[in-house]
C-alpha cells in the first residue's frame, strides 16, 4: 500500500515568469511521505514563450511523467482530470490616466441610463404626485422627496454589490461576483473542450 497515491488536480493555477511546473504546483497528493517527496518535484511542463497565456496540462500526461521516473507508483486520480495554467509573463503597470477615464465613462455611462430610465417612468410626476398627496401643495421640483430618493437609490447599489472600494459589508457573494464566477466556469470548460478536440485532431493526423 505504501506505493499508492492518490492525485487530485488543481482547477486553475497561476504561473509567473517563465519556468518549470512541477508536480506538486498542479495537484493535490496524499501518499507515503516517501515516495511523495520523490513525486512531487518532477517536472510536468516547461513554460515557453509559444504556450501563450493558457496551458491544459492533463492528467494522463502528469501520471506519464510521474511513472516514467517512479514505475513502481500506483497511481489513482481523483477529482477533476485537467489543470489549466494562466501564465503570466509581466506584470502589468496599471495607468492613472486610463483608470480615470474608464472610471469617467463607467459613471457617465451609468448616469445617462438611470436618467434614461427615470425619464421612461416619469419618476419626477411620481415624486409631484407624492409631495401633492402628502402636503397637498403643488411643487415642480419636490427636493424634499428626491434628494433622499437620489441618496437611497446610490446607498441601494452599494448594498447590491456588496463593495465599497474595497469593502466587503458581509461574505456573501455579490451578484456581480456570482455572474464573473459563472463566466469565468464557462471559459474553462470551453478552453479544456477545445484543446481536447485540438489533441484528437493531433493524434487523427498522425
Amino acid at each position: 500500500m505504501d506505493n499508492i497515491v492518490y492525485v487530485r488536480m488543481r482547477h486553475r493555477v497561476e504561473v509567473k515568469d517563465l519556468k518549470e511546473v512541477k508536480v506538486k504546483d498542479i495537484a493535490i497528493l496524499i501518499g507515503s511521505e516517501d515516495l511523495l517527496n520523490k513525486i512531487e518535484n518532477i517536472v510536468v511542463h516547461r513554460i515557453m514563450p509559444k504556450d501563450q497565456n493558457l496551458v491544459i496540462i492533463d492528467c494522463s500526461m502528469m501520471i506519464q511523467r510521474i511513472l516514467a521516473q517512479e514505475p513502481q507508483a500506483e497511481i489513482q486520480s481523483i477529482g477533476p482530470s485537467q489543470t489549466i495554467l494562466e501564465i503570466i509573463l509581466k506584470e502589468r503597470k496599471h495607468s492613472t490616466i486610463l483608470f480615470v477615464l474608464v472610471w469617467i465613462l463607467l459613471f457617465v455611462g451609468g448616469a445617462i441610463a438611470i436618467m434614461n430610465f427615470h425619464e421612461d417612468v416619469s419618476m419626477q410626476a411620481v415624486h409631484q404626485k407624492l409631495y401633492r398627496l402628502i402636503t397637498g401643495r403643488d411643487v415642480k421640483k419636490p427636493l424634499i422627496l428626491q434628494i433622499p430618493y437620489s441618496l437611497g437609490l446610490g446607498a441601494g447599489m452599494i448594498l447590491f454589490f456588496n463593495h465599497f472600494f474595497k469593502k466587503k459589508f458581509n461574505e456573501e457573494p455579490s451578484p456581480l461576483e456570482v455572474e464573473i464566477f459563472n463566466y469565468q466556469q464557462d471559459l474553462d470548460r470551453y478552453v479544456i473542450m477545445h484543446e481536447n478536440k485540438e489533441n484528437i485532431k493531433h493524434i487523427r493526423d498522425h
